[in-house]
């Protein structure tokens, strides 16, 4: 019988979403005595331990939804926007690509891609002052602040980035880079 660690429980805990105090309470035992075991500075006692072992298999795994690990602000540009403005932003924030929004509404995206697409084209020119509606592609798929995260990972699996909307606003944004930092 693998008897767990104090790290392994925290873990566990933390994995399913659980506080200290729920643990406790399902357990019938102390936050403090939760805690303490947590920081490995008591030896529980065997049934002390399996209430706290039988609480967290019993416990269902929290549902993290887009809203919980969406970023905010938004950055964005408007359609209206020139193209320079958009390139600063990407230089600025050391990214590739941009939601355009008009009024809080998604309207389409903005990419570097695009851009040096254009310049290779010599579609750009310095010459003339190009908004980012004149290259603008279509935007990031929308999701709901409710929506799961499975959910939301497979979009991802298509899409550079997700726009979390509530009604027709931008609420926030999701990276792969954001799901990467919620998995380590």
């Amino acid at each position: 019988m693998h008897i767990p660690s104090p790290e392994e429980l925290r873990s566990r805990r933390e994995t399913l979403g659980l506080r200290q105090t729920e643990v406790a309470k399902r357990a019938g035992i102390s936050q403090s005595m939760v805690a303490r075991i947590e920081a490995g500075s008591v030896d529980p006692r065997v049934s002390t331990l399996n209430k706290i072992i039988l609480v967290l298999n019993n416990a269902e795994p929290k549902k993290i939804a887009a809203g919980q690990i969406m970023h905010t602000p938004v950055l964005s540009v408007p359609p209206q926007a020139s193209i320079t403005q958009a390139v600063e932003i990407f230089e600025k924030n050391n990214i590739s690509q941009l939601p355009v929004i008009e009024r809080g509404i998604p309207v389409g995206c903005i990419s570097e891609s695009v851009i040096v697409k254009a310049i290779e084209q010599q579609r750009l020119h310095h010459t003339h002052p190009f908004m980012v509606r004149d290259f603008m592609e279509p935007g990031f798929p929308t999701v709901p602040p409710d929506m799961d995260v499975e959910t939301v990972v497979n979009i991802l699996q298509q899409n550079h980035a997700v726009l979390v909307v509530e009604g027709r606003q931008v609420k926030g944004v999701i990276t792969k880079h954001d799901l990467i930092t919620l998995i380590v």
